[in-house]
């Protein structure tokens, strides 16, 4: 890899690895005993935890060779995040005292759109962001 591609690299694809690294590190210890006293806590933290992954899977799907096909990279980043989510769940089946559950990939697939979706926002209304 030459010294621009290794630059594109860790500055788009590194930090989608890393995060979903820190996932799959997450997700494989068992369960916290004690968590907050919070209906659904559980599926906001999917939510919001998913959302950062879809947006960070936009922005180097924006910096890759399918850059122009605005349409492509908004569904695949979705897809993507979602994937992982239904792939970490699967994962979570076979962890001690972790439980798989259909209504955190909805949440995950729901984070990515969601993430998708305010980052697209927030290009549109701050177009300096498209340089990060």
């Amino acid at each position: 890899m030459d010294k621009k591609g290794s630059h594109h690299f860790l500055r788009y694809w590194f930090p989608v690895i890393f995060y979903c690294l820190v996932i799959f590190v997450q997700s494989s210890h068992p369960t916290i005993e004690e968590t907050p006293d919070l209906p659904h806590i559980d599926k906001l933290l999917h939510l919001a935890g998913y959302a950062v992954l879809g947006i960070l899977f936009l922005r180097a799907l924006r910096n890759s060779r399918f850059k122009d096909d605005h349409a492509l990279i908004l569904t695949a980043s979705v897809l993507f995040t979602g994937i992982y989510g239904a792939t970490d769940e699967l994962h979570q089946h076979y962890v001690p005292f972790r439980t798989a559950d259909i209504w955190d990939v909805f949440f995950d697939l729901s984070g990515g759109f969601l993430g998708v979706y305010v980052y697209q926002v927030l290009l549109r209304k701050y177009p300096k962001i498209r340089r990060i």
